[in-house]
């Protein structure tokens, strides 16, 4: 694996996403430096995306870098049976870091293997993203002024959601109290409640949307149930408006609270909602450019003055 790819949370340590957030920081004083200059970067989408794709490229383009790539695998190879392995291995001889969607859980982990030149993650099925948890992480410190020591309220597709699995490694380093709030059928599964249970994360598991589990949060993290990765849409159906948020519901919670969405939201949150000082879901998708900028250099070794 290059050494430089960032394929899982995992991959960094404490010390490691404390200095992603403070390169974060300079990036979102002043997004526009050059310093991508004769850089080439691939972007491989494999799998549908709007924001991410379009955050990195923004990234690259106010860094100064050169994308090539693609946003739809049917245009590609791959549709005639080229292997991820090939596909990587003809992108090394064009690119100075591939950048990687997937919808298949461990792939990202796979091109790292295979590849001379970073990956950054840019999703693998419902396992990790790892920028998405960056940008999450800088937005809670932003907003909250630290990370350690907070209550957070994560809401709806636990099983699915990859940005919560990834969220929850993040915040393993900062001392997170966690309320789960999802249906029976998208519960968080064992594996990350094992890790909470490991790593001493204190986490409670509810499946009703309470004043009690709104209003002592610090943050409120939302998120849509997805439709594509349910086989059975009878089942998707049945949950997919179990929890919308609404702005009577935040009347009586904390000063400090901010509301986050990973995005693109359905029914979630009511339109309404948007008025609030509390809802900070764009902004968030707005750091997400301050972020990959730091974490593109931070990959290719660019000293960031």
């Amino acid at each position: 694996m290059c050494n430089k790819s960032l394929v899982s949370i995992t991959d960094y340590s404490r010390e490691d996403i404390l200095r992603i957030i403070n390169l974060t920081k300079k990036f979102d004083e002043n997004p526009n430096r050059r310093l991508l200059e004769g850089k080439v970067c691939a972007t491989l989408f494999f799998e549908p995306s709007t924001r991410t794709r379009l955050s990195f490229e923004t990234a690259v383009n106010r860094l100064g870098g050169r994308i090539i790539g693609f946003s739809d695998a049917a245009t590609t190879s791959s549709s005639k049976g080229e292997t991820l392995k090939d596909t990587i291995a003809m992108v090394n001889n064009y690119a100075d870091i591939i950048i990687m969607r997937h919808h298949l859980e461990g792939a990202a982990r796979y091109a790292s293997e295979v590849s001379s030149i970073p990956i950054i993650n840019a999703g693998d099925g419902a396992n990790q993203h790892p920028t998405q948890t960056m940008l999450d992480l800088y937005s809670i410190f932003k907003t909250q002024g630290t990370l350690e020591n907070l209550e957070l309220t994560v809401v709806g597709d636990l099983k699915y959601g990859r940005t919560v699995h990834s969220l929850i490694i993040g915040m393993s380093h900062f001392n997170p109290t966690f309320n789960f709030v999802a249906p029976e059928e998208l519960r968080l599964p064992e594996t990350y409640k094992n890790f909470c249970d490991s790593h001493n994360i204190k986490y409670e598991e509810y499946t009703d949307f309470s004043p009690e589990v709104i209003n002592n949060a610090d943050i409120l993290y939302m998120t849509r149930v997805q439709r594509e990765r349910f086989t059975d849409l009878m089942e998707y159906e049945k949950v997919k408006n179990v929890y919308i948020l609404k702005k009577d519901m935040i009347a009586e919670t904390k000063e400090n609270l901010r509301i986050l969405h990973p995005l693109p939201r359905v029914n979630e949150i009511q339109q309404d909602v948007d008025d609030s000082p509390k809802a900070y879901y764009f902004e968030q998708a707005k750091n997400g450019v301050f972020t990959r900028e730091a974490v593109i250099c931070d990959a290719l070794n660019i000293n960031v003055e």
